[in-house]
This record gives C-alpha cells, structure tokens and sequence, in this order.
C-alpha cells in the first residue's frame, strides 16, 4: 500500500478513485504519567508523555486508515492528512484520512 500526502503517487497513473478513507482514536495516557506531564508544565520544556501518546495514537489511526483503503482494494492513499482534537485534559483524538485510489 502506498500512502502519499501528495494528489499524485510519483511514476504511477491514477486509474480510480476509490473514496475516502478514515481512521481514528481516542487515546489518554495514565494517572501516574499525567502527574509527571503536570510537573514539566509547569517547569517547562517538551512533554514527552503528551508526544508519546500522539505519536502512538496517529500510527494507530494510519493503521486503521490503512485497513479501510485495504478493504477496498485500493493500490494507494493520496491526500493523507492527520487532525487532532483535545477530546478531555490528557485525552486526544487522532484522525487519519485520504482519498483510496486504485493505479494503472
């Protein structure tokens, strides 16, 4: 599968669209690694706990994404795009989507 944020796979022609795919999650990290997130709030610098939890959560919505296209028997997904949405404090939303397309 080939997943590209461009309108076009490079070398390959565009035989079909397919439709728009999707896939998302809503994940929240623990207590105990929420505390810890509070304490670098308010000392400042980067919130490891936070970028773990959305770099974890986005491969989780691409996969998802992913397994759409592949239902479809799409070759690709073009026009990748990822969103995020604070859903509570600690918890976000992460969607994946683009547009399935089948290649000649």
């Amino acid at each position: 599968m080939i997943i590209v944020n461009t309108d076009f796979v490079s070398g390959k022609e565009i035989k079909e669209v397919i439709g728009l795919v999707k896939g998302n999650t809503i994940q929240a990290k623990s207590i105990g690694k929420d505390i810890r997130a509070g304490f670098r709030h308010m000392a400042g610098g980067e919130i490891k706990e936070y970028t773990e939890m959305l770099a974890e959560s986005r491969e989780i919505a691409l996969k998802r994404m992913i397994e759409k296209a592949e239902k479809f028997n799409a070759d690709a997904v073009i026009n990748v795009r990822f969103m995020t949405s604070a859903i509570m404090g600690g918890a976000a939303e992460i969607l994946a989507y683009g547009t399935a397309v089948k290649l000649k």
